[in-house]
């Protein structure tokens, strides 16, 4: 996860970063389970948020 995304980001690191946050999310989600914590959910909730917004800074779909 990455520890800070600004309005400032440098998409020239999308390339890097989302697979990253993708593998990541997937790891969370498959963890997780039926029974996932607060802790586990803010993570998820927090790594889509993530994904999305450098998505949609950086025109990828």
């Amino acid at each position: 996860m990455l520890d800070q995304l600004e309005s400032n980001y440098d998409c020239s690191n999308a390339d890097d970063d989302l697979p990253k946050l993708l593998q990541e999310l997937e790891e969370w989600r498959s963890k997780s389970g039926n029974d996932a914590s607060k802790e586990t959910i803010d993570t998820i909730n927090r790594l889509e948020n993530q994904i999305h917004f450098i998505r949609n800074k950086c025109g990828i779909r």
